[in-house]
């Protein structure tokens, strides 16, 4: 279900996994639930949250060197789950404002691949952008 997670961010869409065993929903979805189940059904999350942490990358891993500056960002989604991705806005803004508890809405946006990434076809980033 891992790359189906990132083929629906493509398409605007956020799945996610729901254990039938505590209910706890997995964002990205894994094969178990923390609760050590296996029994999970997909769903599809509403792709909505809140921003709890973000920081402003300037010295970027090897192979990301000409993407920065980026924002990363740790949002709160409606359904519980936390998940990180890049927030869509510049550096500058970053640094200005405080961006915690900005509603957000998340996307997939495709980057070229580099030799670290485990699927050498294409990259695809969680984004997310303001909706305030």
């Amino acid at each position: 279900m891992f790359k189906e997670f990132f083929s629906e961010l493509l398409e605007g869409n956020l799945i996610g996994a729901k254990c039938k065993e505590c209910e706890k929903i997995l964002c990205p979805p894994k094969s178990a639930c923390d609760c050590g189940s296996r029994i999970l059904e997909k769903i599809k999350l509403s792709g909505k949250g809140k921003i709890v942490s973000y920081t402003v990358t300037y010295v970027a891993p090897i192979g990301y060197d000409k993407e920065v500056p980026y924002v990363v960002a740790m949002v709160e989604l409606d359904e519980g789950p936390w998940i990180v991705g890049r927030l869509e806005v510049d550096a500058e803004r970053a640094e200005k404002e405080d961006l915690i508890g900005k509603r957000v809405e998340v996307y997939g946006k495709e980057f070229p691949t580099e030799q670290f990434y485990p699927d050498k076809q294409r990259r695809v980033v969680p984004m997310f952008r303001i909706i305030e």
